[in-house]
């Protein structure tokens, strides 16, 4: 109780943005100016960054444990707030536009995959709207899902529970797909491969490949 209590006594994020962008008309150009990020006030641990990452753009962010690369990408989602400085996607800041409007901008493809009680369309198309069986079954093909799906009772339609008995690489590629079904600008990678056996991680990244493609990319690795 007193957790619950202590979450709901948090204050309001503050929301104010007005600015929209729409994902079909973004190009994806990505510039951090001069960031300044402490998760303490006192305690500053980036000082003044700043980067310019042109459109459609692979950019890796490397290095050990500890060094900051998901923070970057936090940043840039806006689940931590800078404490100087401006990000900006196609020349608008990110504080000018809604989290709604951000958030739609972006894909994410994490080291923890999920699925959730449903079939394997519901699970791939999520919340996107008017996907077409055509569009559907090329993302499927893409990703190297049709094998898989060809073997399932009901093909696409087949429930999946929460616990599915389903191996790490299969949910991690119905992952993949759900970030091709919405196609947004800006894709970001968090170790995307990193609990899969070899030849799982050699099907994962050939779709990744293709969902990488025409997109601003961030990868963590």
């Amino acid at each position: 109780g007193e957790r619950v209590f202590t979450i709901l006594e948090q204050p309001e994020m503050e929301d104010n943005g007005t600015a929209v962008l729409k994902a079909d008309d973004v190009n994806g150009k990505v510039e951090f100016s001069h960031i300044k990020f402490g998760y303490n006030p006192e305690n500053i641990i980036i000082h003044d960054f700043s980067c310019q990452v042109k459109p459609g753009q692979k950019v890796a962010i490397v290095g050990p444990t500890g060094a900051g690369k998901s923070t970057l990408i936090n940043l840039l989602t806006r689940f931590y707030e800078v404490n100087g400085g401006d990000i900006r996607i196609d020349d608008v800041s990110i504080y000018d536009m809604s989290r709604e409007t951000l958030h739609n901008l972006i894909s994410m493809v994490l080291q923890e995959t999920w699925t959730f009680q449903g079939t394997i369309r519901e699970n791939i198309v999520y919340s996107k709207k008017d996907v077409s069986d055509e569009q559907l079954y090329k993302v499927i093909e893409d990703c190297g899902l049709d094998d898989f799906i060809n073997k399932c009772s009901d093909g696409v339609d087949t429930i999946l529970a929460e616990e599915a008995d389903i191996s790490a690489g299969q949910k991690q590629l119905i992952t993949i797909a759900r970030a091709m079904i919405d196609s947004a600008p800006i894709l970001i990678l968090d170790e995307a491969t990193s609990l899969v056996d070899t030849r799982t991680e050699k099907i994962i990244s050939a779709a990744i490949d293709k969902l990488m493609k025409n997109k601003t990319s961030f990868v963590i690795a």
